[in-house]
């Protein structure tokens, strides 16, 4: 339960500290004395959207701590699956820091998380009620909700789910097998022309780069002869002039002729023989080259034919030789699933049918028990609702049957007939707005004992509710309290006298400085609010009676 709220510069309230009480808290104040900003901060604690606008004027930060005791243990899960420190006393503090810019740092027991960590812990610990939330009775896509949490049916639904995800897992299979007839002979059809035009053109890896080069030859070729053969020529030389082998094999005789007459001489003959040894060398080189240099005339157009053929393929399937033939595989891969689809589309239908069966079986169930229960919840809330002054009053469910969906098959509705002879009609036709609170908080009341969640917030619950359905609503919050602990904001002095816990909110102004001040109240201090509430100005004898009268007999 929420033990402690402490609040730092938020709007008016520039520091303020809640010592909340197990049972039944209320809060109470003028209108604009800052009750509705103790809400926005328990909001902001349990991680719901804030603004800078809540941080007070000429504050850099504002800081709301809570402390929990006795957590439960889904928090304690919560808590490891988030891998945060878990007190082994079951406390808990949560803490929100908002800058004026609007940036909020969040902590839990004393470690950095982030905002959702933040309202998915919170969602396990706090259930703030307020006047909108009771609209979602007027929306029948909620109604399913309340009867399973009555029900308990978590467990039934976790498994109609389960069942239902591998319905439409095994389904999207089945379409993609069982695509359009002619869709899939033109599949078929595209699949075999491109294995046909791939495997015919036995792609081989490098070959590309192989016939650029071999091109680019042939097309040089001319110059090439040109100059390996003048480079020849310079070697052999001709009739007219002696070339180097020529020049060069004159010069190694001369020098070989007078190298036995001096020492130094033979090693320069053996140098020069060795040039001319080089030079043949090359010469062999420069022959082999030019020979080499040959080509059919229809050579150049073949190569060109191939290229084109590359060049062609890599706009279809693939930059280079590789991808080519990757795509080439993973196409008779695909020809050969659409071979074997026969064969698959029989395989996951009999499993689809075996899964929709299992699936239908368990929406009936689902629909059984949601029946069974919504019965007893109706009445349950018959009940509470003849203690809240709506005597006489019919609420049943109406199930119609719908698709499958992700929540069963059912169209889950809430009837109500407020007088008797009436048929019963959905709640937005018929519940006004203090009637939707008692429903709600009637609703609650019965669902509360099988929540985890401990503590539970209503804001102003007795709208449009006064006199003897005040009283009542009253004394259902202190019931409710015995089990839960309850925090409410209200304006109804017949709520607050029979509170555990009674604490004013005030407004005043300090050197052109508005502050908010948030007091817990013993007797005498309540009985004076009471009557402030129920008189207005000033707290006459007459009305300190009537409040002490409602302490002594529905308090305390």
């Amino acid at each position: 339960m929420l033990k402690t709220l402490s609040i730092e510069n938020i709007a008016v309230i520039e520091k303020a500290e809640i010592e909340f009480s197990n049972g039944f808290n209320v809060l109470t104040g003028e209108t604009g004395a800052g009750k509705s900003i103790v809400v926005d901060s328990i909001n902001a604690i349990l991680g719901e959207r804030t603004s800078k606008e809540l941080v007070r004027a000429g504050s850099e930060n504002a800081l709301v701590t809570a402390y929990f005791e006795d957590i439960s243990k889904e928090v304690e899960q919560k808590l490891n699956e988030f891998d945060l420190p878990c007190d082994d006393d079951g406390a808990l503090v949560l803490s929100r820091k908002i800058s004026a810019q609007g940036k909020s740092t969040c902590r839990i027991n004393g470690s950095v998380c982030t905002v959702s960590m933040l309202k998915e812990v919170g969602n396990l610990l706090v259930n703030i009620h307020g006047q909108h939330d009771s609209q979602t009775l007027l929306n029948a896509d909620y109604h399913y909700k309340f009867v399973d949490m009555y029900g308990s049916l978590d467990g039934v639904l976790d498994e109609y789910k389960q069942s239902f995800k591998q319905l439409l897992s095994v389904r999207k299979q089945l379409k993609a097998l069982t695509m359009d007839a002619d869709e899939r002979d033109r599949q078929i059809e595209l699949l075999d022309y491109q294995i046909k035009e791939l495997s015919d053109a036995e792609i081989k890896v490098g070959e590309w780069d192989e016939l650029k080069k071999r091109k680019n030859i042939i097309l040089n070729s001319q110059t090439l002869l040109q100059s390996l053969n003048s480079a020849l020529s310079a070697f052999n030389g001709s009739d007219e002039y002696s070339g180097i082998s020529t020049l060069l094999s004159t010069a190694v005789k001369e020098i070989g002729s007078v190298s036995d007459v001096d020492s130094e001489i033979k090693s320069v003959y053996d140098k020069a023989e060795a040039l001319n040894d080089s030079v043949e060398v090359v010469k062999d080189a420069l022959l082999d080259k030019i020979n080499s240099i040959e080509f059919e005339p229809e050579e150049l157009n073949r190569i060109e034919e191939r290229l084109d053929l590359y060049y062609t393929f890599s706009n279809k399937y693939g930059e280079t030789e590789q991808d080519m033939l990757y795509y080439l595989d993973e196409a008779v891969k695909k020809r050969t699933a659409f071979e074997n689809s026969e064969e698959e589309l029989e395989k996951f239908n009999v499993q689809y049918d075996e899964i929709f069966n299992k699936t239908v079986a368990l929406a009936q169930k689902l629909t059984d028990l949601r029946k069974s229960t919504a019965e007893k919840l109706g009445n349950e809330i018959c009940k509470q609702l003849e203690f809240l002054d709506m005597p006489k009053i019919k609420f049943t469910t109406s199930f119609e049957k719908g698709n499958l969906s992700a929540n069963g098959w059912d169209k889950i509705e809430f009837l109500i007939a407020t007088n008797v002879g009436e048929t019963a009609k959905p709640l937005a036709k018929i519940a006004s707005g203090g009637e939707l609170s008692r429903i709600m908080l009637a609703i609650k009341s019965i669902i509360a004992q099988k929540d985890s969640i401990d503590t539970l917030i209503f804001d102003e619950i007795d709208t449009g509710v006064s006199g003897k359905a005040s009283r009542k609503i009253g004394l259902k919050l202190k019931e409710l309290g015995a089990f839960t602990q309850v925090i409410c904001v209200t304006h109804s002095a017949q709520i607050a006298s029979v509170a555990d816990s009674h604490f004013l909110i005030e407004k005043n102004v300090e050197n052109d400085r508005t502050y908010t001040n948030v007091t817990a109240l013993d007797y005498d201090g309540r009985k004076n609010e009471l009557a402030r509430i129920m008189g207005g100005i000033n707290a006459t004898e007459s009305l300190l009676k009537s409040a002490e009268e409602l302490l002594n007999n529905y308090g305390n």
